[in-house]
């Protein structure tokens, strides 16, 4: 089974894959809230990497309610589902930039370029969780 896992900010969409163990980078797409150039790259991701489920962040506050960006992103995952017939996990993604971020500075990334990749690098983190988790419940 392989599965991608999204990052969905308010400029870029961070994309990771896996085949069912580790989540890697695959890439990150400018989007300008542009959402049908999402879909249409989505699309030939999709095809090209015979994809079978989707992992997508879901931003929540730290008390648990839901943040801005929530109604966004279940907006994002209707048509997903609605132009693909594939099955789109919501996976919380509090903390997955802090812990990007985090990362990256430990690797000693410079900010300019930390903001380019956070997204991608937060999507592996999303992705990995919910492969984490799944294995566990098994």
């Amino acid at each position: 089974m392989t599965y991608i896992g999204l990052d969905l900010g308010t400029k870029t969409l961070g994309i990771s894959k896996s085949s069912g163990l580790i989540a890697s980078f695959y890439k990150t797409l400018r989007h300008d809230n542009d959402y049908n150039y999402l879909l249409k790259e989505l699309e030939t991701i999709i095809k090209n990497e015979q994809v079978d489920k989707i992992i997508l962040g879901y931003p929540k506050n730290m008390n648990n309610s839901l943040s801005d960006m929530a109604k966004i992103v279940l907006e994002f995952k209707e048509k997903i589902e609605k132009k693909f017939n594939i099955e789109v996990i919501l996976e919380d993604e509090r903390l997955t930039s802090k812990i990007s971020n985090d990362v990256l500075i430990s690797g000693n990334m410079r900010r300019k370029k930390r903001k380019k990749v956070v997204d991608g690098v937060a999507s592996v983190v999303i992705l990995q969780g919910y492969l984490d988790r799944r294995d566990y419940e098994k």
